[in-house]
């Protein structure tokens, strides 16, 4: 059984940096996609960014982009997300979830619908504050 855990949520001021870690393991299938998203106070949740198994480049939205870095561990257990230049609408939320591209298939390198992730984690508050 698939299992993630995130960590690494935290508060900060404007302009600081975060690394978001999520634990993933239990996985019996190839190849899959990691995604991160995050919800704000009354805000519908939003997809972040995106990483494959195996090939392919990682995905961004476009408020994200050039800020922050989604990256696996050599081992590939887990998936961080580097987030500098924090800004205050960065306040939410966060998750990591995974979605099986072979079941559903999809292929790699092409970023699926936001909506077709179905495993989830437990989240991990980060709050950009002065």
């Amino acid at each position: 059984q698939v299992k993630l855990v995130e960590s690494g949520g935290g508060s900060v001021q404007p302009g600081a940096s975060l690394r978001l870690s999520c634990a993933a393991s239990g996985f019996t299938f190839s190849p899959y996609v990691i995604g991160w998203f995050r919800q704000a106070p009354g805000k519908e949740r939003e997809g972040v960014s995106c990483i494959f198994s195996s090939g392919g480049s990682p995905y961004y939205i476009d408020s994200v982009k050039g800020r922050f870095t989604i990256s696996w561990d050599n081992a590939k257990t887990t998936v961080f997300l580097q987030m500098n230049s924090l800004k205050s609408e960065d306040t939410a939320v966060y998750y990591c979830a995974a979605l099986d591209l072979r079941d559903r298939g999809l292929r790699v390198g092409v970023a699926p619908p936001w909506t077709m992730y179905d495993i989830w984690g437990q989240g991990t508050q980060v709050t950009v504050s002065s």
